[in-house]
């Protein structure tokens, strides 16, 4: 609109209009969690025992049980073994004087899962804060870094402290922001800038920072600012390299400036070109069509050097060397080769809110909403491109590198929680010993996440002195992971030659205060027929 320079008034007018709308979209946020409730959650309790589980912990070491496992308040002190399989309990070996004790005969306890890249929901999918967590905390995940704080920093703190206190039922909360947000002083654009940024966010108690887009804060020497200030204030680091700036900065040269890790690929593939310096576009390709962002990204690795090359070995080595850790977030792009598979998973009939079912849908503008053109050759890329993209996880894991688990949930037909699960499987697809995928979900999460402080994980194992973060499922998730679904898994009974549904988490223990698993997604259930029944506008 352009306003004539006679109408002076005009002009304050609008700029008056801008700064209301500025303000109440700067209001319009994720509904934050409610209160606890004094029937959500027992515990701490001075002295909760665990008794007769097989504890899977967490380091990769096979299950062992039966053990009792004690709790004092919110910390893990004692896990006795207390005899052998399918031979009596050794009464003279347990424990004594629990003020509460929970009944895990046959079942398995795990350290509480870690969801590497979870976000708090989103306004455009209308997801509040409590449809997210106890989707999360229904299956056992009890820790999450929410990268970008997307909702907002200083809101985003509030839900971490909030749930630091246990005053909410979610996962403990690591806030990892975006360069630039919260603050007003505008875009980081210099060295200077970057640093002055860091010491902010670290007063206002951000964790780390997630580096996202492009523009100046690819630009080497911000970067590496930025890094350096980072590690001098004990913060974390962590990407999602935008194609529209990888062909400056790569994985490689960034984690050579100090990134500590990663999530998805981006940036990975183009570490490893050795025949081209920028992926093979399409001369029509533009970036802002989410088909052709998505499509082309399913025919990336296989422009990159073969498994087993040179460079293949050189790049992978060097990351280890340098401490890199990868969150490959298998799950997020699973729509992109099997598109049938992700919009008709079991779990949305009764979990996935009508408004997140409405985000999915085809849309030219919504993020990750792509399926308005897309082809059996964009799935067939996308099934060769995971087979490239999963053989350098596994090797990356066989060599000694770190891999976590993330999920990125609220994207692409990916609903918080069961597809968390979901990733679990396919860390198994790509070649790792369900131990293995445990070991990454648990422990090794903690590690990166403890990394920046110079500190121990304090969670991530069943180890005496850890924090009580625990899940008690009923059937073993080493034998089968889809035990750890909401829905649990199909089984025949051969007793009674019935199907039946088993597993699911049965208990999460987060600071040594019980939930009840499955009444966290009862929860969840009554929200989405509430949605669904709530009359709409116009109606």
């Amino acid at each position: 609109m352009r306003i004539p320079v006679s109408r002076p008034w005009l002009i304050v007018i609008c700029l008056s209009i801008c700064a209301i709308i500025a303000s109440a979209q700067a209001q319009r946020v994720v509904q934050p969690a409610p209160n606890r409730t004094n029937v959500e959650g027992e515990g701490p309790f001075d002295r909760l025992i665990i008794r007769g589980a097989t504890v899977v912990d967490g380091t990769g070491a096979p299950p062992v049980g039966p053990v009792d496992i004690v709790i004092e308040k919110n910390r893990i002190v004692e896990v006795r073994s207390v005899g052998f399989p399918k031979m009596p309990i050794r009464e003279d070996r347990r424990p004594k004087n629990g003020v509460k004790e929970i009944d895990a005969t046959g079942m398995f306890v795990l350290p509480g899962l870690v969801d590497c890249h979870g976000h708090i929901g989103g306004l455009a999918q209308g997801t509040p804060a409590e449809y997210v967590y106890k989707l999360w905390m229904g299956h056992g995940v009890t820790t999450v870094r929410d990268p970008g704080s997307m909702n907002g920093v200083d809101w985003t703190l509030s839900e971490r402290d909030r749930s630091a206190k246990n005053q909410i039922v979610a996962p403990r909360l690591f806030v990892y922001v975006v360069p630039g947000s919260g603050w007003d002083k505008g875009a980081i654009t210099t060295p200077e800038a970057a640093r002055e940024y860091v010491r902010w966010a670290k007063q206002k108690g951000a964790d780390g920072f997630k580096i996202i887009g492009d523009g100046p804060l690819y630009d080497p020497d911000v970067m590496a600012a930025l890094l350096d200030e980072s590690r001098r204030n004990g913060m974390g680091s962590t990407t999602h390299l935008a194609q529209t700036g990888v062909a400056r900065m790569n994985i490689l040269k960034a984690a050579r400036l100090g990134l500590d890790s990663m999530e998805h690929w981006y940036g990975l593939p183009e570490s490893l070109f050795d025949e081209r310096t920028v992926q093979d576009y399409p001369l029509d390709y533009n970036y802002n069509d989410e088909s052709h962002r998505f499509g082309q990204a399913g025919r990336l690795w296989k422009q990159a050097a073969a498994p087993g090359s040179k460079k293949w070995n050189e790049v992978m080595d060097e990351l280890i060397r340098l401490g890199f850790t990868i969150d490959p977030t298998f799950t997020i792009y699973e729509a992109s080769r099997d598109l049938m598979r992700s919009m008709r998973a079991e779990w949305h009939d009764r979990y996935t809110l009508p408004s997140l079912w409405k985000f999915y849908t085809p849309s030219r503008e919504a993020h990750g909403s792509y399926w308005f053109n897309w082809t059996t050759q964009d799935e067939i890329e996308w099934k060769n491109n995971y087979r490239l993209w999963m053989a350098f996880i596994n090797e990356y894991k066989n060599r000694g590198g770190r891999v976590t688990t993330g999920s990125d949930s609220g994207f692409i037909y990916k609903l918080y929680g069961f597809d968390y699960i979901r990733e679990l499987e396919l860390l198994q697809e790509s070649g790792f010993h369900p131990l293995e995928v445990i070991k990454s979900a648990t422990l090794n999460g903690a590690e990166l996440l403890a990394k920046p402080s110079g500190k121990k994980p304090e969670f991530g194992t069943v180890r005496p002195g850890m924090l009580a973060d625990l899940i008690i499922v009923p059937e073993s998730p080493v034998a089968n992971l889809k035990m750890l679904y909401g829905t649990g898994a199909i089984k025949l009974n051969d007793a009674t030659n019935q199907v039946e549904r088993v597993g699911g988490v049965r208990f999460t223990i987060k600071d040594g205060i019980v939930y009840d698993a499955r009444k966290l997604l009862a929860d969840v259930e009554r929200m989405v027929m509430e949605a669904r029944n709530k009359p709409q506008a116009g109606n």
